[in-house]
């Protein structure tokens, strides 16, 4: 009797380990948490194919205007990767401002991405109205980075400032921003989608960080689906020429040029 109630104890004390040591390998083995990595987005900004210097270079629109340019600076909010399936991951609280002038901050950098397959890139020009309403802005959305309008609470979502020989009194100033309104006519957020060159894939592992190079054309602000002529349009700030940029933005300022697999 006492050799069956011993053993009795010693199965059960002896399962009782079996298990414990199951839960803990179980939970220890880094195979069961989501394995995660990181990538980054650097931008190139250009001027139709040439390099961007501010202040000292003069381009000329596809119209044939002149122009320098002085600020280029522009938020890109919400990013998301694309998968194959056509699903998407949302990269939460993704919020950059990228400024020509600050060569730090044309280059993003993404961690803790879950590990996986990507065939595109989504974001948002500027910053959404969501964010905007809630208010609480520091480090980027600071109203020290010249890119927010506190009369009206709102956001630049681009700036281009600079000159040009064919506008009314010499300066350009397209502070593109705006999304109230009735019916949202104002608006000039915009999202863009850019699939990767075909047979092009981000491959997010753990051994490894990829990069996306995407160029940036602040001449495009100027053409594509509206020709923008400094005769006419050499300052905005909000309403309908302000749409209009932004049209031509979200048609072709933003190109995939290529990804570096590192």
């Amino acid at each position: 009797m006492f050799f069956s109630r011993f053993a009795s104890v010693a199965t059960s004390l002896a399962l009782g380990a079996l298990l414990l040591g199951s839960c803990t390998d179980k939970k220890d083995d880094p195979a069961a948490e989501p394995q995660t990595s990181v990538f980054s987005v650097e931008l190139e900004n250009t001027v139709g194919n040439r390099s961007l210097n501010l202040d000292t270079d003069t381009y000329t629109t596809a119209a044939g205007d002149q122009f320098t340019i002085s600020t280029f600076k522009y938020y890109l909010s919400n990013l998301e990767l694309l998968r194959a399936d056509g699903s998407a991951l949302a990269l939460p609280d993704t919020y950059f401002l990228v400024d020509h002038a600050n060569k730090a901050s044309q280059k993003l950098e993404l961690s803790t991405v879950p590990v996986g397959d990507y065939t595109g890139l989504r974001f948002v020009v500027g910053v959404d109205s969501a964010r905007t309403k809630a208010g609480n802005f520091s480090g980027v959305l600071g109203d020290d980075q010249g890119m927010w309008w506190e009369w009206s609470k709102e956001f630049i979502n681009v700036k281009l400032e600079g000159t040009s020989p064919q506008a009314a009194k010499g300066g350009l100033v397209f502070h593109i921003a705006g999304f109230k309104g009735a019916n949202g006519a104002n608006n000039t957020i915009r999202t863009v989608t850019l699939p990767f060159p075909s047979g092009s894939k981000l491959l997010v592992r753990p051994d490894h960080t990829p990069e996306i190079h995407l160029q940036v054309d602040a001449a495009r602000m100027f053409s594509g689906r509206n020709t923008i002529r400094f005769a006419t349009v050499s300052n905005t700030m909000g309403g309908p020429a302000s749409v209009q940029v932004a049209d031509n933005i979200a048609a072709g300022m933003f190109r995939i040029d290529h990804l570096h697999a590192n």
